[in-house]
């Protein structure tokens, strides 16, 4: 593990993160520090909040939110939208009551997007343009994806540091939107970041080696099958949900296929454990973007990190 130099200069109720991708044990380790630090957990999962959707998503158990309380699960209907600025603002009070009952805000999660909406905010970006997107796919035909990258390093170095040379679709998004308003997205993101309340937040990161989490998601994916994810898709499908978004999530999709005849099952189960995979390479990818004042590469001990955050949390 690697702790980050001290020194938190945020402000108002202190809140500690674990994040990472999926199957790396974050909510288990998330639950131990709760029962020893009197905290609740607040699920930062895009998918989590769909009712009904709850083997797929790994949900708490029952019992694991009669021991801890659980929030921002179960908030809408699989055919409703729900967005990061709608996570994020729900998450904000939540925190300022849980610190009004006495409890420590815990907040467990891999919803990248989520966990930065609620630190730095989101800037109310315009609407894509179909005709500049058009024509940065017909430059990028003609002189390559690397051009247009290099024209977004000179208008704004900070966005490209962060952009793949081969990425067109960010590359893309990043020079339409100072197309559109003269100004660098690096810039517009500042600026709304100064205007979203700052936290004091410990964030943990745990970035495991891919092959453990392949190993880790493969046990997963098995157990989901054995719990009944099936019938858990078959349900939903049967209440009307076939066609919504959320059923285009990891697992949901591919059974999906299933029942429609396009795969056998075991080919759509191995495909669900193929594209959790990949899902978990992009929010490694993702999270090593993010500050932190601790990365972990192995397995944690709680106990010890209690005892770390003890020291955090105490007053000056």
């Amino acid at each position: 593990m690697l702790p980050a130099a001290a020194g938190d200069a945020s402000h108002g109720p202190p809140l500690v993160a674990i994040l990472g991708p999926t199957a790396s044990g974050k909510s288990a380790l998330g639950l131990a520090l709760a029962e020893q630090l009197g905290g609740e957990i607040l699920c930062c999962d895009s998918m989590q909040v769909y009712r009904g959707m709850n083997i797929g998503t790994a949900k708490a158990t029952a019992s694991e939110r009669a021991a801890i309380p659980h929030h921002l699960l179960d908030v809408v209907a699989p055919d409703e939208q729900f967005d990061a600025a709608a996570w994020a603002g729900a998450a904000g009070d939540l925190i300022v009551q849980m610190r009004g009952r006495g409890k420590l805000p815990i907040l467990v999660g891999g919803t990248g997007l989520y966990y930065r909406a609620l630190i730095k905010g989101l800037f109310e970006a315009p609407k894509s343009d179909p005709a500049i997107r058009a024509r940065h796919q017909a430059e990028a035909g003609a002189l390559g994806i690397p051009a247009l990258h290099e024209r977004l390093r000179l208008i704004d170095p900070e966005a490209a540091a962060k952009i793949l040379t081969g990425d067109l679709v960010r590359i893309s998004r990043a020079l339409e939107v100072y197309e559109q308003t003269g100004t660098p997205i690096s810039e517009l993101r500042r600026q709304k970041a100064m205007t979203t309340p700052r936290r004091r937040v410990f964030a943990i990161i745990l970035d495991f080696s891919l092959a453990s989490l392949r190993t880790a998601i493969a046990a997963r994916v098995d157990a989901m099958m054995a719990a009944g994810f099936l019938d858990e898709v078959k349900a939903l499908r049967e209440a009307g949900y076939a066609g919504a978004r959320s059923m285009q999530a990891l697992g949901y999709k591919q059974l999906g296929q299933y029942l429609d005849g396009a795969l056998g099952l075991e080919a759509a189960v191995a495909e669900v454990k193929t594209a959790t995979a990949a899902y978990a390479r992009r929010q490694r990818t993702w999270f090593r973007r993010e500050e932190a004042q601790m990365r972990a590469f192995e397995p944690l001990v709680p106990e010890a990190l209690v005892h770390l955050l003890g020291g955090w949390l105490a007053p000056d």
